[in-house]
């Protein structure tokens, strides 16, 4: 049970949103695309202190991991989706830990960030989760490869806009940054922005295919300028997806496009993020370099629902002392 004296710092886990001015983009500035850097050794010494650094334990754990829930995406995009598995997912989101150990910990209301579904699953999840407040996000433009023909990849998100999904995650054309084709990248963005019209936009950079940590910076702060709400590391369908010095170089092109322009950009990992404790490395990431702000699931969110049992066992063992088996955490 949660003393008196931390039941503050579990109250602020799930925060209500807060209404952030959206990124409305700028003019492409080529030249600070071509200044933007990346030192290797430098990041990789930086993430390498972050698992050994930070030590939270018992119910500032629990808060934390609650946190974490908040901003999870909690996601499936298999070929063999059906309705009943996507209402099943939707109900997970709605009650993402058992109602007792909710309650124990004094948030019975927790939910996840979104929901993210195929076009093909939109109608389904916005009826699944009509009256909880849950966003349902899309991705789109011809996920995951983003290989199908331009028009094609707009008016898909202008259909996912239309079914209901307020969030869109669109990928990239990741042949405009191997390229070095700048102006083409951020005219696609621009296009891509311009179709969601009210629905925010999570541009993903599918990072392990660009090649090098600048092209990941460069690729960040051309996205920004070009009005991405989010930026967001991966489709979950390469070999490499979310990892930490990737992360520090995203986190880092916000941070400047912040410094520079004064609006915020959300922030989204995706893919090989499945342990409670990896959850906590990132957040103290976020809070680290970018502020107690970016802990919000407006600016900050996961893309990774294998993610949540393991944080669901966690926080069942923080309640009642034991850990309960893995097939009891099912998320459909």
């Amino acid at each position: 049970m949660v003393t008196q004296s931390r039941q503050d710092t579990l109250s602020t886990a799930h925060l209500p949103q807060v209404t952030e001015p959206r990124n409305p983009g700028m003019p492409l500035d080529l030249d600070w695309v071509a200044s933007a850097r990346a030192n290797r050794s430098a990041i990789e010494r930086r993430c390498a202190t972050l698992p050994g650094r930070r030590s939270i334990k018992k119910e500032h754990q629990a808060a934390w991991l609650a946190r974490a829930i908040s901003c999870i995406d909690l996601t499936t995009l298999s070929g063999d989706d059906t309705a009943p598995r996507v209402r099943r997912l939707c109900a997970k989101a709605r009650q993402p830990v058992r109602a007792d150990v909710l309650e124990a910990i004094g948030l019975p209301d927790l939910t996840t960030g979104a929901v993210c579904v195929y076009h093909d699953m939109i109608g389904t999840a916005v009826e699944a989760l009509q009256g909880s407040g849950i966003p349902v996000a899309a991705v789109s433009t011809g996920f995951p490869a983003g290989l199908s023909p331009f028009d094609l990849r707009v008016q898909e998100i202008r259909e996912s806009v239309a079914a209901g999904a307020t969030e869109i995650d669109i990928v990239i054309s990741r042949r405009h940054v191997l390229g070095g084709q700048w102006q083409a990248l951020y005219d696609e963005m621009r296009a891509f922005r311009e179709a969601c019209g009210e629905a925010h936009v999570k541009a993903i950079l599918a990072t392990g295919e660009l090649g090098t940590l600048q092209n990941v910076a460069r690729a960040s702060l051309v996205c920004m300028m070009a009005g991405a709400d989010f930026i967001k590391t991966s489709t979950g369908k390469e070999s490499v997806n979310a990892t930490l010095p990737v992360s520090l170089v995203m986190i880092r092109a916000i941070r400047a496009y912040h410094a520079r322009t004064g609006f915020r950009v959300g922030y989204k990992p995706a893919g090989g993020i499945s342990k409670a404790k990896d959850a906590l490395v990132y957040l103290s990431l976020m809070k680290e370099e970018l502020g107690d702000r970016w802990l919000r699931p407006d600016l900050f969110r996961f893309g990774a629902s294998s993610l949540l049992g393991d944080i669901e066992r966690q926080l069942e063992h923080h309640v009642t002392g034991a850990y309960s088996a893995k097939h009891r955490h099912a998320l459909g």
